[in-house]
């Protein structure tokens, strides 16, 4: 199916932030003290997405492995940031850092790169027009899961500290005595992709099919890319929470099974 692809210029971006303005005076209105946030993330998303147009559009061009891998990891490093931003009880350390930023770095980039070397295979395997914006999506949704589950592991295991220990002095080990812990934060954290899936098609139509569509994509093929990218952030955020849950457990114990809340910062 041929469609022509209609452009829109900034007078009709601009217009449509008009929009951003009202939530603005809506909260202004009500006394919500959320216009100056409302208006300051609107435009650090603006600035944000036109220098990462002109960034895409140089990759693109130069179709660089090197320029490709620099984009990648400077997307995983600055997705470890926005993961620990998002837990209020966090490990102290590198491990703060380095646990959910490796758990998504073994996730994306091997869901990814299996992506692009079986199904897509695009010439080359590395190109960036392909491979950075499935990465981005795969490591967003990744980080999301990560977040979610690191913080709901380190706010239980604080909670149930008693129940913890409890099972560890009768002779458990760390791993059995984590286990309800374990199965309840990884169900919470997989909620997300779940409820995403679920609703993709009758409630929603999902962001990368609905660009397809408006860019001329037959329909029918913008939905078969559709359903690729979800069992691929599905399964890439699978595998990341499970590394950095169970790297959580283990790092919350220690090689006598005891529990060690002390490497963890934040309210008690």
């Amino acid at each position: 199916m041929a469609a022509d692809f209609i452009a829109l210029g900034y007078d009709d971006v601009a217009l449509a932030a008009t929009l951003v303005l009202s939530n603005a005076a809506l909260s202004l209105g009500f006394r919500l003290g959320l216009e100056y946030r409302l208006l300051f993330a609107g435009l650090r998303m603006a600035v944000q997405l036109t220098l990462i147009g002109y960034i895409l559009r140089w990759l693109f061009l130069s179709a660089s492995p090197i320029w490709t891998l620099v984009a990648a990891v400077l997307m995983l490093l600055f997705a470890g940031r926005e993961a620990l931003a998002r837990q209020e009880r966090r490990f102290s350390g590198w491990w703060g850092y380095g646990l959910g930023t490796s758990s998504m770095l073994m996730a994306s980039f091997l869901v990814t790169i299996f992506a692009l070397t079986t199904q897509v295979r695009p010439d080359p395997w590395f190109d960036p027009r392909y491979a950075i914006p499935m990465l981005g999506m795969i490591l967003g949704n990744a980080m999301t899961g990560v977040s979610l589950g690191l913080d709901t592991l380190t706010r239980s295991a604080a909670r149930e500290r008693v129940a913890i220990e409890t099972r560890l002095a009768l002779g458990h080990s760390r791993t059995e005595a984590f286990r309800t812990i374990t199965r309840s934060t990884l169900r919470n954290a997989f909620i997300p992709i779940v409820n995403s899936m679920a609703a993709a098609g009758i409630v929603s139509l999902p962001g990368m099919m609905t660009g397809q569509i408006l860019a001329g994509i037959d329909p029918v093929d913008a939905v078969k890319y559709q359903l690729m990218i979800s069992f691929l952030i599905a399964g890439g955020t699978g595998l990341g929470v499970l590394a950095a849950v169970l790297g959580g457990v283990m790092r919350l114990t220690d090689s006598r099974h005891r529990l060690r809340l002390d490497r963890l910062t934040g309210p008690a």
